[in-house]
């Protein structure tokens, strides 16, 4: 496609040199070492902290010594999906570009613009000496997608500047100003297995073909959960036939709302042609209901090879289709104060079989604090009830919005100037950096924002490529403007 904005091309050059790093989340060293040279080469300060933070230290235009150190901020690492055939492998390959029309996307994984168009544009615009702007602090964080825990080993004085501006939204002229918090669960149900009984048959059973997509920003969507589908394609067969499970697996990132799961299971031999009715039944009655959402959805019940000799227990069995169908995914509760937002909700992300035990990973999200603890403790207690064990991580708060922020207004007026026309303004059920970022550092004015992203966490996630300029446009002139 042809790029008319200039500094556009300059940033997406920038974007696929990052996008030949490996860099999904805890695997952020060659992305940190990169950057510290890239520093290094342009003669900036660098400094990492114990976790692989990096900050980039950015002297201030002529002119501009004294306003206030304003920090650009972007996340390193990227969620790592892929389509089922894609043959991709994440640790070496680089990402490969596709453009489609006015949209930038990846050929069957995920972009990673989410977040690497911000560290692309920071970049930029450090080595720009044509814009003039305040001592700048480029802070790029760890771990972000899995629980945020590069902001969460933020030390005091690791940053100076009391001005961030995030560049982790996914709408152009959209404002972010608040956010979710969120906690993980991590639960898990003893399991007893036996000799595969004789004269049974193994089978894979495949839930496949739906979209997923961000576990915040795509919840209130409804979108199909595969470990829920394949939860009551299980409970189905279990109806009529002795069903007994020998494996299954489901999901990948906890922020990731699951595409795909499968299950190895085994049925008597005489039950082959009731089970295949039973699924082409369940596909159409669960393709029904998503028929607006993931119309590609789908179940398909295949004989499998000999995959062991042994399977769950017939109570075995029961107890785990139970524990999946009980386990709630979806939103949990809107907002009384602010219409349309999603105010609290739960991700059902993983399940998997480990050591005679079925692991489940969920991911709660909530812009009320209470009521985050409240569902991980409804959650913990599924697990207990159905005789497992549960514990949650420690999570990270919400960012409680601030309207009258000077940052917000300067930003709002600075974009109705630029555009003729009003930016919105919102708070998002999603978990950014600043919340745990402006409760480390007290006193910090902050704002998100960013070019436009669609299906972030998924193998369609693009960007659109005009927008990338016009937010290039917006912060080059909200920096000169941070001088008065």
């Amino acid at each position: 496609m042809q790029i008319k904005h200039q500094k556009t091309k300059e940033i997406l050059d920038v974007f696929a040199e990052l996008s030949r790093i490996p860099r999904c989340s805890k695997n952020e060293e060659k992305i940190a070492r990169w950057l510290q040279d890239w520093a290094k080469k342009n003669d900036f300060e660098v400094k990492t902290d114990q976790v692989m933070n990096t900050v980039i230290k950015v002297p201030a235009s002529p002119g501009y010594e004294d306003a206030p150190v304003t920090v650009i901020q972007g996340h390193m690492d990227m969620v790592c999906e892929k389509t089922p055939d894609s043959p991709h492998d994440f640790s070496k390959d680089p990402i490969k570009f596709v453009y489609e029309g006015e949209w930038l996307t990846a050929d069957q994984t995920t972009l990673g613009a989410d977040n690497g168009i911000a560290i692309a544009m920071a970049l930029v615009m450090a080595t720009d000496e044509s814009i003039q702007h305040p001592p700048l602090e480029l802070l790029f964080t760890v771990d972000e997608e899995t629980g945020l825990t590069g902001a969460n080993a933020l030390q005091t004085g690791f940053i100076e500047g009391k001005v961030l501006l995030n560049l982790d939204s996914e709408d152009e002229g959209v404002f972010t100003v608040g956010c979710a918090g969120g906690i993980n669960s991590y639960l898990s149900l003893p399991l007893d297995f036996e000799d595969t009984p004789g004269g049974y048959q193994d089978f894979k059973i495949l839930c496949g073909g739906m979209k997923g997509g961000h576990s915040g920003i795509d919840i209130g969507m409804g979108k199909a959960n595969a470990i829920q589908v394949l939860g009551r394609t299980l409970n189905a067969l279990k109806q009529k036939c002795d069903l007994r499970i020998r494996d299954l697996k489901g999901g990948s990132a906890h922020n990731a709302i699951p595409r795909d799961a499968h299950a190895l299971v085994c049925l008597p031999a005489d039950c082959q042609n009731p089970a295949q009715q039973i699924v082409t039944e369940i596909e159409s009655v669960i393709r029904n209901e998503f028929s607006k959402v993931d119309p590609d959805l789908s179940i398909t019940l295949n004989p499998a090879d000999d995959t062991g000799p042994q399977c769950l227990t017939t109570g075995s069995t029961a107890r785990l289709i139970d524990f999946i169908l009980s386990i709630p995914h979806g939103v949990y509760a809107m907002s009384l104060d602010i219409d349309d937002l999603v105010e609290t909700s739960n991700n059902f992300a993983n399940i998997s079989i480990e050591e005679n035990q079925a692991k489940v990973l969920t991911s709660q999200r909530s812009s009320v604090l209470s009521r985050l603890k409240s569902l991980s403790n409804q959650i913990e207690a599924v697990a207990r009830l159905g005789g497992g064990s549960a514990h949650s991580g420690d999570g990270y708060p919400p960012w409680p919005a601030d309207m009258d922020s000077p940052l917000l207004k300067r930003c709002v007026d600075l974009y109705k100037k630029l555009f003729q026309k009003e930016p919105v303004v919102e708070i998002i059920h999603a978990g950014l950096e600043c919340g745990i970022i402006g409760d480390k550092y007290e006193g910090m004015d902050m704002i998100s924002l960013g070019p436009t992203l669609k299906y972030p966490h998924s193998p369609d996630e693009k960007i659109h490529v005009g927008t990338i300029g016009m937010v290039w446009d917006f912060v080059v002139k909200l920096l000169e403007d941070l001088k008065n």
